[in-house]
């Protein structure tokens, strides 16, 4: 395999130096090597006792390994997802998905669903990616096909046929689904094939015509698409010469986009869903008992009650789709979003969950290197409840870790168990 080289966002944090995140991988094509993500590259790397103290190593696919579960499609899925993000230099992180062209979006859109695929449905055949993304390029065909007058007209008559053909003709439509209710509204495949989808898969749909079309030749002006940022407006699109100030924050950047995406599925599949007035950190850490819980018994003794009913049905081999989240889907999120290094609460919010699946080591770890990292940076604490969450968190870790002859227990899976409904 070739060096992956890739140039990381430079924002107002900086990620520590010196300090990276493994993705072990068991592809033949990687036999030997671990891929690291850097500040500055991804760099296939043999593993051993060179490593530095600070490397960060993930653990969904161990994990789930260890526990029996064949992670080599899922693996495959991650790689195909890091060769793309590998492509986005400080400039492509901010370029407008209308005109992106360095990393594709569908293909990165995919990549994820067919990683999660795998994690949940056990399959011995991936996800044709392949196929869906032939799809993606019969539905720009189409419009071809269907509207090729548009091309010679006005730009708002362009835009108003497009948008015809999307949500009327092919019937595409908004969904609201932040929750596990509906999850196939955030995996691309699953989009194209039931046209109900969220926001932001029907922004990165309404690009790919826009895109294909200008690489055609078909686009004789800019467009840019609006991001809808209420729960139940459609991407829409607008002539880029008539933009607004207004229209700025509704831009949405290859980044951005991936970043709204994977944000979803982390929201979506977060292990703590009750009380969304709380950030899904503050929800694990009260799970952990490391932040102050209200006085509602009510809603505990209903949250206890239904955790105990999914795992007594679970355990007897019946399926069931609960309002409690999916550790596996959460987890995978959480990584593929540190490896998209955005922002640093990532680091502290994958630590979390480790801690709740009984990694904790790994726990801590990460959360040091979060909280390390948030002093060199020297910000603001803008959440004092969270601040205090994570330091009773760091405390419960190191008293653990200090117990003599610790192990960690024997059911620290028991999260990474079938517990959701494969779409």
């Amino acid at each position: 395999m070739s060096s992956l080289s890739c140039q990381w966002l430079s924002g107002p944090y900086a990620y520590p130096s010196g300090r990276f995140c493994n993705l072990s991988s068991s592809n033949t094509s990687l036999a030997g090597f671990t891929i690291y993500c850097s500040n500055s590259q991804f760099t296939p790397r043999a593993p051993g006792p060179e490593s530095s103290k600070n490397d960060l190593k993930f653990v969904l696919h161990d994990a789930l390994d260890a526990s029996g579960v064949n992670t080599t499609h899922a693996r495959i899925a991650r790689e195909g997802f890091c060769s793309q993000i590998q492509k986005l230099s400080n400039i492509e992180r901010e370029t407008s998905i209308c005109i992106n062209r360095g990393v594709d979006l569908g293909k990165a859109a995919l990549h994820i669903a067919a990683e999660d695929d795998s994690l949940v449905s056990h399959s011995s055949v991936p996800l044709p990616v392949d196929d869906f993304l032939e799809r993606l390029d019969h539905l720009s065909m189409g419009y071809c096909s269907r509207y090729s007058s548009s091309f010679t007209s006005s730009p708002e008559h362009f835009i108003h046929c497009l948008e015809k053909y999307l949500y009327v003709n092919k019937g595409f439509r908004r969904t609201g689904a932040t929750n596990q209710s509906e999850p196939r509204a955030l995996y691309l495949h699953s989009v194209l094939t039931h046209r109900s989808g969220s926001a932001s898969l029907l922004s990165l749909l309404y690009s790919e015509i826009l895109k294909m079309l200008r690489l055609w030749g078909f686009l004789s002006f800019d467009i840019e698409v609006f991001f809808p940022h209420d729960s139940s407006s459609t991407p829409r699109g607008y002539c880029k010469q008539k933009t607004k100030e207004s229209d700025q924050s509704h831009v949405m950047t290859t980044q951005s986009l991936l970043q709204e995406m994977l944000k979803d599925l982390k929201d979506a599949f977060w292990p703590f869903q009750l009380d969304h007035t709380k950030s899904p950190f503050l929800r694990a850490a009260r799970a952990a008992n490391c932040s102050e819980s209200t006085n509602d018994s009510d809603e505990s003794a209903f949250e206890l009650a239904s955790v105990k009913a999914a795992l007594h049905r679970l355990e007897r081999g019946v399926w069931t789709s609960v309002r409690f989240g999916d550790m596996r889907r959460a987890l995978s999120a959480c990584e593929r979003l540190i490896l998209l290094q955005t922002e640093p609460k990532e680091l502290r919010d994958y630590g979390a969950l480790l801690y709740h699946c009984g990694f904790y080591k790994e726990s801590l770890h990460y959360l040091t290197v979060y909280q390390d990292g948030q002093k060199e940076s020297l910000d603001l604490i803008d959440n004092v409840e969270e601040e205090e969450a994570l330091e009773k968190l760091m405390i419960r870790l190191n008293l653990i870790l200090m117990e003599e002859g610790w192990s960690p227990p024997t059911d620290n899976k028991s999260f990474l168990r079938n517990n959701s409904e494969p779409w």
